[in-house]
């Protein structure tokens, strides 16, 4: 049982958050370290608002039980969300999200997709001679073209 009494599947681990429960998927790919996946479950969590500014993270030995994973893997995987300034340690308390997390990493995650992924995306749209206007009005676009209404 997870907390509130909701049932959690046994092949499906927790990631406990001071009284709230997150199921996180516990299937790693070997197409990237496990360390630099669960920075960026924790990352995904920070920016999906599940864990919040001031919010503590489980600690090392907890996750590493929980998922079957080396502690210092785990550790790993916390000291670069530290080196980032998404997480600080407290000495003898654990590690918590730092104040404005959230919004830091928005700002950089933005970035990253400016710069890296939306001219990928961009080159597939236009070798598909994909239409922009089609692909961001979606079924809007769709149900107005087949009424006759310009979109």
């Amino acid at each position: 049982m997870g907390d509130g009494g909701t049932m959690v599947s046994a092949s499906m681990p927790v990631f406990p958050l001071g009284g709230k429960t997150s199921v996180m998927d516990p299937n790693w790919n070997d197409n990237q370290p496990i360390y630099r996946q669960l920075r960026d479950r924790v990352v995904a969590m920070i920016l999906e608002g599940v864990l919040k500014d001031g919010d503590p993270l489980p600690s090392v030995r907890n996750v590493a039980a929980e998922y079957r994973l080396n502690p210092l893997t785990v550790l790993k995987g916390y000291q670069a969300l530290v080196d980032e300034d998404l997480v600080e340690k407290k000495r003898g308390r654990g590690m918590f999200v730092t104040q404005g997390a959230r919004k830091n990493l928005l700002k950089d995650e933005r970035q990253k997709f400016l710069e890296e992924d939306w001219p990928e995306i961009l080159a597939v749209i236009q070798r598909l001679g994909l239409d922009p206007d089609e692909l961001l009005g979606g079924e809007n676009h769709k149900s107005n073209q087949a009424k006759g209404d310009k979109p």
